[in-house]
């Protein structure tokens, strides 16, 4: 049994206490002030504030907040700070798990033909608190549903406050498992009370790992074969060949066709199982933001030209620490940036250097668009912009283009067919 921490506590936000008060059936705790509110929880009774106990006379079980990632505990001072300071809140943060903006037409339905009964009344009913597990699915305003029959919405699915999706570092595509609370009257959905595993492990020890960047990497080794008779494709998967864990630049000046190629090698990748693909827009025009939402994958940030490099470079850079743990726990990621030269340069190949092959876990893969390649790539995908201009495709620059290591990818047969077609496009 798990003894809840008072320096734990203190450093939770409001809602998160208001979670434990819940669970451990302490009555009146909205109306407590938070350093009483930790004194109720921990059982140090005031006259204003009396632990409570079950009805059998026993002091219920303890359950401390789920522990914080040791990588990222600076990070988030700041807001647990501000969760600190908001005593006199009566906010409790899964109340947005009733918003009618998130709930489909479905749950609406279920949630009307129950009444609304809250925790207290299915407590009476007899109906047994029950555990939950599936797929996390991370919203945009930071907090998460937990899918139990993935990817489709369902009517059980599962509330996961953002305090819990940042506190355990959750991305979508995460398992997790934990015990539910049941939906109160203002609510349409169940909520998680505690996340105890991450992708079959326990949520402790997911937290604790080794940080991402000491992980031990190889060269790709596995090929993204696109299977597309498109004569970009086809020079890309044979010429310059892009692996699992790739840190690729598709380079070329103005008109040359980067976004383009960009744009054909996601529509080649976008459903595929087991990909976590994410999209990243960069300092582009404005008409290329709306095509590119016309895709198969919305972009996670959207910036045209006009944004500032810093802003440019947090968009990217979330993206690309969120695709890390996805790599970190097991899973296959890419993340596709158009482009990196709004970005400092500094910021651009920090940037590319997350993109790796793990040895031991998954893997996160990064092509991005640049006039020049930065530096450290290990694959290059040179444009021609005078054979894009007059739409001789495919359009690429041999000479200019490669990729390390290509045995791996394409064998030693395909890797000497690559040098003979270097070769005879430089002596051309």
């Amino acid at each position: 049994m798990t003894v809840l921490d008072r320096s734990e506590l203190q450093a939770s936000p409001l809602s998160d206490l208001h979670l434990i008060a819940d669970q451990i059936g302490l009555e009146g705790f909205r109306r407590l002030r938070k350093a009483d509110l930790i004194d109720a929880i921990l059982g140090e009774k005031k006259d204003d504030a009396p632990a409570s106990k079950d009805e059998a006379g026993e002091e219920p079980a303890r359950r401390a907040p789920a522990r914080r990632s040791r990588g990222t505990r600076s990070r988030r001072g700041s807001a647990s700070k501000a969760g600190a300071g908001d005593e006199d809140s009566s906010e409790d943060e899964d109340s947005s798990a009733g918003s009618a903006s998130e709930a489909p037409p479905a749950a609406r339905r279920s949630q009307r033909a129950q009444g609304g009964r809250g925790r207290g009344e299915r407590e009476k009913s007899g109906e047994p608190e029950r555990s939950a597990e599936g797929v996390v699915e991370v919203l945009g305003n930071g907090s998460a549903f937990l899918r139990v029959d993935p990817p489709e919405p369902s009517d059980e699915d599962v509330y996961i406050s953002a305090a819990q999706v940042r506190r355990c570092e959750l991305v979508s595509g995460d398992k997790v498992s934990g015990p539910v609370r049941t939906p109160r009257r203002s609510e349409r959905y169940s909520s998680l009370v505690r996340i105890d595993t991450i992708n079959g492990q326990s949520a402790d020890t997911v937290a604790e790992g080794t940080r991402y960047e000491d992980l031990p990497v190889s060269y790709p080794s596995e090929r993204f074969a696109f299977d597309s008779e498109d004569p970009t494709l086809k020079a890309i998967e044979w010429l310059t060949p892009l692996g699992r864990g790739s840190r690729a630049v598709i380079a070329g000046g103005a008109r040359a066709g980067k976004t383009d190629t960009l744009r054909r090698i996601l529509g080649a990748m976008a459903g595929r199982e087991g990909l976590e693909i994410s999209l990243v827009l960069a300092g582009v025009r404005p008409e290329e933001i709306a095509e590119w939402r016309e895709g198969p994958v919305q972009p996670a940030g959207a910036l045209s030209f006009a944004a500032s490099a810093d802003l440019q470079g947090q968009a990217v850079e979330a993206a690309v620490e969120a695709a890390k743990r996805v790599a970190s726990r097991g899973g296959e990621a890419v993340v596709l940036i158009d482009g990196l030269d709004g970005v400092h340069p500094h910021t651009a190949r920090k940037v590319l250097a997350g993109a790796r092959n793990l040895s031991e876990a998954g893997s996160l893969t990064i092509i991005a668009t640049a006039a020049h390649p930065f530096g450290g790539e290990t694959t290059v995908i040179a444009l021609d912009p005078a054979r894009a201009g007059t739409g001789r495709f495919p359009a690429l620059d041999l000479v200019a283009s490669g990729t390390l290591k290509a045995e791996l990818l394409v064998g030693e047969e395909g890797a000497e067919a690559i040098t003979r077609a270097r070769e005879s496009a430089a002596e051309g």
